[in-house]
């Protein structure tokens, strides 16, 4: 054989234990997605009618996670964690577009229950848990973040959006929860009218759940 075609040949079975090794990685990476996600289901199913302390419905949920995978969201913020449900579908959705998530709780009890929750679905990895008061927290961060979902103390909802505004990126979505119910909620009409006037901002209401979502899409600095 000559000397070239060796060469042909070596570079032929480089090239198949590349691609082999490429298969193998893509393999066990997929192999481990589909466990974490059976993780999840399972975890979500064994909690169905528990979920307490002002979590969101599990409609709700689905669309913070349909809204993560849709644009590929990798920084994610969640002001009010209570115990976790939000969180890990939040969580779910960022293993997928290989992103992380900040949740902030001011209540130590609902903190360490949230914890345990994210122990057993399996993302702990995913999530940033943080004990403190959003207040004095959320001027500290740096973001940049790509998405936000707030579900705290309604009458400061525009002061979080003033705040994290400036660190949303563009093409970023603002969500806040329990919109629908203007009646009884103080600051959740101001809010409304506040976001809607932002010429930057594309607002729309999400009624999966009588609770109500805003969406905000940023659409310039």
């Amino acid at each position: 054989m000559k000397p070239r075609s060796k060469n042909y040949l070596l570079i032929f079975s480089l090239l198949c234990c590349l691609c082999l090794s490429v298969s193998a990685g893509f393999a066990q990476e997929l192999e481990q997605s589909q466990g974490l996600d059976q993780r999840v289901e399972n975890f979500l199913k064994s909690q169905r009618g528990k979920w307490r302390h002002s979590n969101v419905p599990r409609a709700d949920a689905r669309v913070l996670y349909d809204l993560i995978i849709k644009n590929n969201y990798k920084r994610a913020l969640e002001i009010g964690t209570s115990t976790g449900h939000s969180a890990i579908w939040i969580a779910w959705a960022l293993s997928k577009t290989g992103g992380k998530l900040i949740t902030i709780e001011i209540n130590r009890t609902r903190y360490n229950m949230a914890l345990e929750n994210f122990k057993k679905a399996g993302l702990s990895d995913y999530i940033e848990a943080r004990l403190a008061n959003a207040h004095d927290l959320v001027p500290q961060l740096e973001g940049p973040f790509d998405f936000v979902f707030l579900d705290a103390d309604k009458d400061w909802n525009q002061k979080y959006l003033e705040l994290l505004l400036p660190k949303l990126e563009v093409g970023g979505c603002f969500t806040a929860h329990n919109v629908v119910n203007l009646g009884y909620m103080r600051g959740i009409k101001e809010f409304l009218e506040y976001v809607r006037s932002l010429p930057n901002m594309e607002t729309t209401i999400d009624r999966t759940s009588w609770t109500g979502i805003s969406i905000s899409y940023k659409t310039s600095d």
